[in-house]
């Protein structure tokens, strides 16, 4: 976990996984480094706020495609966790445990889990459910809402989440972090 920057009620703190997706980020903005994966995520994002309150938390980062044709930037409507056998917790103990967050009216829906996804059989059992898949979406998503404070999930493609994903994010993950900050200076 790194922060960079003063957290203000008054701007938004932009959270992102790694180092990589943020290099062109510079616009003055606190920047959160929180690590890959939920738990780093949440951690970072819960830590973070017991003591700062910005405006709003903009999670920002790359997710791979699940269904043909996607591309680009996205800002994320719905978010689950596809990891979690909510079903079979709910079924044991009686309560719901982690549904999917509504974020906005429009956009895709993103699922959140800790394994990279680089496989064709999970890509097409996640495109039933999602449109696009990360490792920190729901865990900063989830870490926010617990503290109050409003969030966006804005995810950039960059591969298409099969046997080639490692190697295309490593090889567009350069694009990605560009097309992010230019979101940034964009929407803020």
């Amino acid at each position: 976990m790194r922060l960079t920057g003063i957290i203000a009620p008054d701007r938004p703190l932009l959270v992102m996984a790694a180092e990589e997706e943020a290099v062109h980020l510079n616009h003055g903005l606190p920047l959160l480094l929180t690590g890959m994966g939920k738990v780093n995520a949440a951690v970072a994002v819960a830590r973070v706020l017991a003591s700062h309150r910005p405006s709003e938390i903009i999670n920002l980062g790359t997710a791979g495609a699940l269904k043909p044709g996607i591309k680009g930037t996205h800002e994320i409507s719905r978010v689950l966790q596809h990891d979690l056998d909510g079903e079979t917790l709910e079924a044991l103990t009686g309560r719901p445990t982690g549904l999917p967050l509504d974020l906005r009216p429009e956009g895709p829906v993103l699922a959140t889990g800790d394994a990279f996804v680089s496989s064709e059989t999970v890509r097409a059992r996640l495109a039933a459910q999602a449109d696009l898949v990360d490792m920190e979406g729901y865990a900063v998503a989830s870490a926010a809402r617990a503290a109050g404070v409003p969030v966006r999930l804005v995810k950039h493609v960059s591969d298409t989440a099969d046997e080639e994903a490692a190697m295309t994010w490593r090889d567009s993950v350069e694009s990605c972090a560009r097309d992010l900050a230019a979101w940034v200076t964009t929407h803020l």
